[in-house]
């Protein structure tokens, strides 16, 4: 079904791994579109409660947009960015469950923007991200604008854009642009040990405040109010609420189903 990924979906967690490792996972409109597909897919699956996105080796994670397959689609920027990079990024933040990303390489220009979309960043410390837009005469696109100055502000987004340059794997992590940095042999065991963890959390509360935060970034205090109230009022006539007031009654850790 897959060209350009592997897709695997079992036990729970759909595992989406860029395969291109020719041109370092570079995202040609063929594969973005795969990309969206395997996440609505996942969406779409009860089953699933956790969502891993990587790439094949070591080198990179994403090595931004691939250049000579854009051209060769005869669309222009404007067309491409709305044909699929922003479905792309709005299914990453509409899926109401955890999409932890595996940072194992590099993630360059829109690769960074990936990254970034993501709930979760796990990386290897000796990786590093880089808005490389504006080294080629542009300006960050796939959501990038949107994400940076809420995770690290407007002076270093700006500092970061307007130069390209690389940041670490640790400088992003210090400044909150990475979830956690870790040691190249340790990269596998820390994912499997979130995933893990997010396998067995009570799916629905895990989406119902990633779509709150979601809102949070343009929304006042009346409004997050009143998400909260129809958020918990939904979370409240769940299984998994209820197994969790009896867990707790009970000083046992909860079985959460996920419903």
């Amino acid at each position: 079904m897959y060209q350009n990924l592997i897709f695997d979906n079992r036990d729970g967690v759909a595992r989406i791994t860029l395969n291109r490792p020719d041109v370092f996972h570079a995202l040609s409109p063929a594969l973005i579109a795969e990309i969206t597909s395997a996440i609505q897919t996942a969406a779409d699956d009860d089953a699933v409660r956790v969502v891993l996105l990587t790439a094949t080796g070591e080198k990179a994670f994403c090595s931004g947009a691939d250049l000579k397959e854009a051209a060769a689609s005869g669309k222009g920027a404007g067309e491409i960015l709305k044909e699929y990079y922003e479905p792309m990024i709005n299914v990453i933040r509409d899926i109401p469950k955890p999409v932890i990303c595996r940072m194992n390489g590099l993630a360059v220009g829109a690769g960074c923007s990936l990254a970034l979309a993501c709930d979760v960043i796990i990386a290897a410390e000796d990786t590093y991200l880089s808005l490389l837009f504006v080294q080629i005469g542009l300006m960050p696109d796939a959501g990038a604008t949107f994400f940076l100055p809420r995770l690290i502000g407007l002076a270093r987004s700006f500092d970061l854009a307007s130069t390209g340059r690389r940041i670490s794997a640790v400088e992003a992590g210090q400044m909150g642009l990475i979830t956690q940095v870790v040691a190249r042999e340790a990269l596998d065991e820390e994912t499997e040990k979130r995933i893990v963890y997010y396998r067995h959390a009570p799916t629905q509360a895990i989406g119902a405040m990633k779509h709150a935060f979601n809102q949070s970034m343009h929304s006042n205090l009346p409004q997050m109010l009143e998400n909260e109230r129809e958020g918990q009022e939904m979370l409240f006539g769940t299984r998994d609420v209820q197994e969790g007031i009896s867990a707790f009654l009970q000083k046992r850790k909860p079985d959460f189903q996920g419903r």
